[in-house]
C-alpha cells in the first residue's frame, strides 16, 4: 500500500527524538551495549540528513540524561568518549551542511573538561548556521532544567506574584528554542523519560518499535506523516 505523500506545508518546525534501544539492539546481536551506542551514530546522522531534506528547522536529540550517570562506569566512560569522538569527527561536516550545533543540559557538572572544551568549540564553530539547529540534550534532565530556571528566577529577585509561564520559559536553557511540534521515541517504550518536560506540553507524541540503531530518515518521514494526520487543537475545540 502506497504511503500518503507528505504535505510540505505542514512539516513540523521542531522534532525531538528520544534515541532509545541501543542496548537491546546490541544484546540481540550478542554484542556489548557500547556497540549499540556506536551503531546509533549512523542513525543520528541519517536522521539529520532526513531533517535537512524535509525542511525541519530544529532537531533535538536526547543523548545523555542526568540519570544516565547511574549506569555502569565503563558504559558512562564510553559515552563520554564517544560523544567527544563524534564532535571531533563530524562537526566540520555538520558545519558545511549549515547545521548549528547546540548542547542543552548542565554543562560543566560532572562533564570531563576535555569534552566540555569540544562542546564549546563545536558550538562556536557553527553558531551562525541556520539551516538546521541540532540541539544535543547532554547531561540533561527536564526536571533539572525547570529547577535551574526557578533558581535563576529566585536569584533575580522577581516578586512571586510577577512570575508567569513566560517568566519560566525565559529562564530555560534556550529560551529562543521553539517548543517541539513532534516528539519521536524509538524502541517501543511509551515514556517521556524526563525529556523536555516543560517544552513538550502540547507536542504530538509518536512511538515506534524501531530500535534507534535501525532508525533512518524514512522512519522520521513516517513519524511526520503520522503527525500530519492528527489535528492539533492546543486545548481548544474542533472546528
Amino acid at each position: 500500500m502506497a504511503k500518503t505523500p507528505l504535505d510540505p506545508k505542514r512539516i513540523p518546525n521542531h522534532v525531538a527524538c528520544v534515541m532509545d534501544g541501543n542496548g537491546r539492539w546490541a544484546t540481540r546481536r550478542g554484542l556489548k551495549r557500547t556497540d549499540g551506542h556506536a551503531a546509533g551514530e549512523e542513525a543520528l546522522f541519517d536522521a539529520v540528513e532526513g531533517a535537512l531534506e524535509l525542511g525541519v528547522k530544529w532537531l533535538t536529540v536526547y543523548a545523555f540524561s542526568t540519570e544516565n550517570w547511574k549506569r555502569p562506569a565503563d558504559e558512562v566512560k564510553f559515552l563520554m568518549w564517544f560523544n567527544e569522538s563524534i564532535l571531533v569527527r563530524r562537526r566540520d561536516e555538520l558545519n558545511e551542511k549549515g547545521v548549528r550545533i547546540r548542547f542543552s543540559g548542565r554543562q560543566g557538572w560532572r562533564v570531563p573538561k576535555r569534552l566540555q572544551r569540544h562542546i564549546d568549540e563545536s558550538t562556536e564553530l557553527t553558531k551562525n548556521n541556520r539551516k538546521l539547529t541540532l540541539t544535543i540534550a547532554f547531561n540533561y534532565g527536564g526536571r533539572a532544567e525547570i529547577v535551574d530556571a526557578v533558581r535563576q528566577i529566585a536569584a533575580s529577585g522577581i516578586a512571586p506574584d510577577k512570575i508567569t509561564e513566560k517568566t519560566i520559559a525565559k529562564h530555560l536553557y534556550y529560551p529562543d528554542m521553539p517548543d517541539p511540534d513532534l516528539m519521536v521515541r524509538t524502541s517501543g517504550e511509551f515514556r517521556i523519560s524526563n525529556f523536555l518536560l516543560w517544552e513538550l506540553a502540547y507536542s504530538e507524541l509518536v512511538f515506534t518499535d524501531v530500535l534507534w540503531p535501525d532508525f533512518r530518515r524514512e522512519h522520521l518521514a513516517d513519524a511526520i506523516r503520522e503527525y500530519q494526520e492528527r489535528e492539533r487543537r492546543f486545548g481548544g475545540l474542533d472546528g
